[in-house]
């Protein structure tokens, strides 16, 4: 499966550097020197990292034979890609990849169905599961134990313990 780890959004200064938009939680794995990333579109790259720094909060990244600004802009908007078999394990049982939980059953405790993860989203706080449900709708659910006590990637569900008034959102 190919996971998108990041975002070009721009050019940096004038040596060819790019700043990125992270989407991944383990940026100095991909981003490390020598690392080959595919991109979406695909004939910009593939694209080999030759140094990064982070800058104000933003990671810097500046690729093999990007020399200047000129051939930087011409990244901007490009989605980096690596192959989740190249993903280490999470270190912790209660730990999952994005795309470990994309295509989940989502039930309650009872057994009712509340749909299929669809997207695991990002916000500044914890992680929400976009359930799509049976009736075409969505729910959006917390990525904390409290809610979701029960992740069984081997049997393709979560089991959702909601608070009052979840489903009703």
């Amino acid at each position: 499966m190919r996971l998108i780890v990041g975002r070009v959004a721009r050019a940096h200064g004038v040596g060819g550097e790019v700043a990125v938009d992270v989407r991944t939680d383990d940026p100095e794995g991909r981003f490390a020197t020598g690392q080959v990333l595919d991109t979406d579109p695909a004939e910009r790259g593939p694209l080999t990292v030759e140094a990064t720094r982070w800058h104000s909060g933003r990671l810097l990244v500046r690729f093999a034979h990007v020399a200047d600004r000129t051939a930087a802009e011409t990244l901007r908007g490009t989605l980096l890609v690596a192959d989740s078999a190249t993903s280490a394990e999470p270190a912790d049982d209660d730990e999952f990849w994005d795309h470990d939980l994309v295509g989940l059953r989502a039930v309650t405790a009872t057994g009712a169905d509340l749909g299929v993860v669809a997207e695991v989203l990002h916000p500044p706080g914890p992680p929400l599961l976009s359930v799509r449900r049976p009736d075409g709708g969505e729910l959006l659910v917390p990525f904390v134990r409290a809610i979701v006590p029960t992740v069984d990637v081997s049997a393709g569900r979560l089991v959702v313990t909601p608070p009052d008034g979840l489903l009703e959102l």
